[in-house]
């Protein structure tokens, strides 16, 4: 396994990042015990989850799998840095969701609960709330930080702009801030060139990717259109939409003798901005497959070929202004 620093910290990853999304909904118990099992036994020591996953509200049911997995010990705990994030609908009283001071106490404590934990490595915040000052955000954090229950803090789905105030704010108080900045980006989806990468590595963010197979798209669909989520209305629609970028894709790896789903993570390792792609793996073949990503050295021919067919964005304001 590769490792790297989470953005500006001394912190070191993995360069894959195990996402936890589908334990529970998709995958049972045991095998979800499993792959995490493997995880390690591979070098992965990045989890991600949210206080959210497991789609009950107020459950928290990935969180609790993945804590009964660590109550088995054999130091597994340890080993792991462990990302959970808070934001989403944990009730139906008014302060069970978002960024609130009193939101944020009462969530991270839960968490903790669920991953029977008495901390948490990377606390990340999985929407920006505007409603929330950045004052009261940072406030809430220090105190989490002071207790022990936290030790970073990080960010997803915000834009440039948020990246830079709230770290700005931070800085203004003598507080790290954040160090990392879970995104949606694929080939498919590459707008976080224009100012989001920028942001994250002028203050010094690491990246986390999200859905960076585009939901089983960059994945081999056309070969595997009828299995798991390949299959689902809303892939297949937008696999209609793009069959003929797609096509060329898998035509392009086929030549390369390598898996779609590998090469689209290896394109996404080679740029230095990146940290750890998120994988989502329902079982332990999808868990072993992917470290083969890590041997994947893309030419600059083949880099070419990959940007003729999913064209990405240049830095702003260059890429829309002179």
């Amino acid at each position: 396994m590769q490792y790297t620093k989470l953005g500006r910290t001394g912190l070191k990853v993995s360069r894959l990042c195990l996402g936890t999304m589908n334990f529970g909904p998709l995958t049972t118990e045991p095998d979800s015990f499993a792959i995490m099992d493997r995880a390690l036994e591979h070098g992965i020591n990045f989890f991600d989850t949210a206080n959210v996953y497991g789609w009950k509200k107020g459950e928290g049911a990935t969180e609790q799998i993945i804590g009964r997995w660590f109550a088995q010990g054999g130091n597994r705990r340890e080993k792991v840095v462990l990302a959970t994030k808070v934001y989403g609908d944990m009730g139906d009283w008014p302060n069970q969701s978002r960024l609130s001071a009193l939101h944020l106490r009462h969530a991270c404590d839960e968490s903790l609960r669920r991953l029977k934990t008495d901390y948490l490595d990377l606390y990340q915040m999985h929407h920006v709330h505007r409603e929330t000052p950045w004052e009261e955000i940072w406030q809430a954090m220090e105190v989490l930080v002071q207790q022990g229950k936290i030790l970073y803090v990080g960010s997803s789905n915000f834009a440039g702009w948020h990246i830079v105030q709230a770290n700005e704010i931070a800085k203004s108080r003598n507080f790290l801030g954040l160090v990392s900045e879970q995104s949606i980006y694929h080939l498919m989806n590459r707008h976080i060139e224009r100012e989001v990468i920028p942001a994250c590595q002028a203050y010094g963010l690491g990246i986390i990717p999200w859905s960076p197979l585009a939901g089983g798209l960059l994945g081999g669909v056309i070969e595997k259109a009828k299995e798991g989520r390949r299959a689902s209305e809303g892939i297949q629609k937008t696999l209609e939409q793009n069959r003929e970028k797609i096509e060329g894709w898998e035509n392009l790896c086929r030549d390369m003798g390598e898996k779609p789903a590998d090469v689209a993570l290896a394109w996404m390792l080679q740029n230095p901005a990146i940290t750890a792609p998120i994988i989502g793996p329902r079982t332990l073949e999808q868990l072993d497959g992917s470290l083969r990503t890590l041997e994947i050295k893309l030419s600059e021919e083949i880099n070419k070929k990959i940007d003729e067919l999913f064209p990405g964005y240049r830095t702003a304001p260059e890429d829309y202004a002179w």
